[in-house]
């Protein structure tokens, strides 16, 4: 895999480096700011990019995926902000992941998602949907306010990571009507084409950064469950 890696500090930017190297990758770059992103990105033609996540980075970031949308990117943050977030998955999420700082600080964590997203996955770890569920973070959630009682509570469930399986057991319908309301789910948040999973955590992220408290009222979920702060959707 050739990868760049922008990270501020040295010590950390040198032991991603070496982690990398030392299982066959090729690191092309290594910067201290997200700010040249684009221009190596362009340049190298990396399968991936690997930065902290500041605003300018991933701005840059999201640029240099327009001229080359194959580029997988992996951002990482100790403290996650909705703005990056969103931000992140506004063009959709194939190959765009979203961690805690902590995730790629252990070798196999940081292997095993840069692999899924040069497939194609989207991945968020579960603790910064956590830390995003407690965000009332303003923004157009025209999508959400279309929904149903019935197309929330299926996506209610969704962010408590459910599967539709288990999200007909609770609701107490078949598969094929659960299908429909997840269809419809991602049919009126407007999210992008994509395998069923990305636009699942799509779904997911946008019902925690804009679902979650108070803007729609109560969010109907079965028994009178409190809304989800943290949903296993990596």
């Amino acid at each position: 895999m050739r990868i760049v890696i922008a990270e501020c500090s040295a010590v950390l930017r040198t032991g991603l480096a070496h982690v990398l190297r030392d299982q066959g990758h090729r690191v092309l770059a290594t910067l201290s700011t997200g700010h040249g992103v684009a221009d190596v990105v362009h340049e190298h033609r990396p399968d991936a990019v690997l930065l902290a996540a500041t605003e300018d980075g991933v701005r840059a970031v999201l640029t240099a995926r327009r001229v080359r949308p194959a580029t997988a990117v992996l951002c990482y943050t100790a403290v996650p902000d909705a703005r990056h977030a969103a931000l992140l998955f506004a063009e959709g999420g194939v190959g765009v992941g979203y961690v805690h700082q902590e995730q790629v600080m252990h070798d196999s964590e940081l292997l095993t998602t840069l692999g899924r997203l040069t497939s194609g996955d989207t991945v968020v770890d579960p603790r910064v949907v956590g830390a995003l569920a407690r965000v009332d973070e303003p923004g157009d959630d025209t999508g959400l306010r279309a929904l149903s009682n019935r197309e929330r509570q299926v996506l209610a469930l969704m962010a408590r990571g459910r599967t539709n399986s288990a999200i007909a057991q609770e609701l107490h319908v078949s598969m094929g009507t659960v299908e429909k309301h997840v269809a419809a789910v991602f049919g009126k948040l407007g999210l992008p084409d994509g395998t069923r999973d990305n636009r699942r955590v799509l779904a997911v992220l946008r019902f925690l950064m804009h679902g979650v408290g108070g803007r729609h009222g109560s969010w109907p979920t079965p028994g009178g469950e409190a809304p989800p702060v943290l949903a296993s959707v990596a």
